[in-house]
Parts: structure tokens; sequence; C-alpha cells
């Protein structure tokens, strides 16, 4: 990857909301935003990658299950951070809350779910 095309440190990288009707969101979003979708499955169900008209991946529309079940139902904007075990560390320390760990080892593409003390949520992503 190109040195200016590579994802920066607190770059907005992706965002994606979570709802119990994702199918009734889903063709909410695509009638409103001109949004296609394709499905992302996720072992028994599917959740919907959200589509510029061209084909390209905008947003990411999730059922309320699995990994996903407890997820507030709004959108969730994810940035990008160079060490997701430091970034987790300092927002314990500064009484954030951590209400998604990531699986397994810390990889690029990693994330995890925290939430500010004063409620606002989001996910960090490992770059």
């Amino acid at each position: 990857m190109a040195e200016e095309n590579k994802v920066q440190p607190g770059s907005i990288i992706s965002s994606d909301l979570t709802v119990h009707n994702a199918e009734t969101v889903r063709d909410f979003y695509k009638e409103v935003v001109g949004w296609g979708h394709s499905d992302f499955q996720m072992g028994n169900y599917a959740d919907y990658m959200m589509n510029t008209p061209d084909g390209n991946p905008a947003a990411g529309i999730c059922h309320q299950a699995g990994d996903n079940e407890g997820l507030p139902q709004l959108w969730l904007v994810y940035f990008a951070v160079a060490d997701l075990k430091q970034s987790l560390e300092a927002c314990q320390n500064r009484g954030g809350i951590v209400h998604r760990e990531p699986e397994g080892a810390i990889v690029p593409g990693s994330y995890a779910i925290i939430e500010y003390p004063a409620g606002a949520f989001c996910g960090l992503s490992q770059i």
C-alpha cells in the first residue's frame, strides 16, 4: 500500500448499525440513501454490507445476535488505532468500559467496542 494511502491512527474506517430488525432497517437505508447490499454470513444468519451504487462498501447493518447481542441500536463508528491493547488499557484507565474484547491474538483488523464514561460508544480497530 502506498504511504499516502495508508490508514492513519484516528481515522474513521467504518460504521455499523446493530438492530433487532436488520432486514427492515437494511431496506429503509437502501431506499433512503440509495445503497445496495450484499450478505455477510454469520453462521445461521446473514448481516449486511451496505454498498454504494458502484458496489463499494459503505457501512454494515447487523442483527443484534451472537457477538452483537447487547450492542446499542445506534451507528457505531470504528476508529483506527496503532496499538489496540494499549488503547483498551487507556480506555479503562480513564474510566471507560470495554464492552467487546478482541477475539484471540490482536492482529490488523482486530476490533473492540468501548464506551466513553459519559455514555458514547465506538469501535477501535488495530491497523
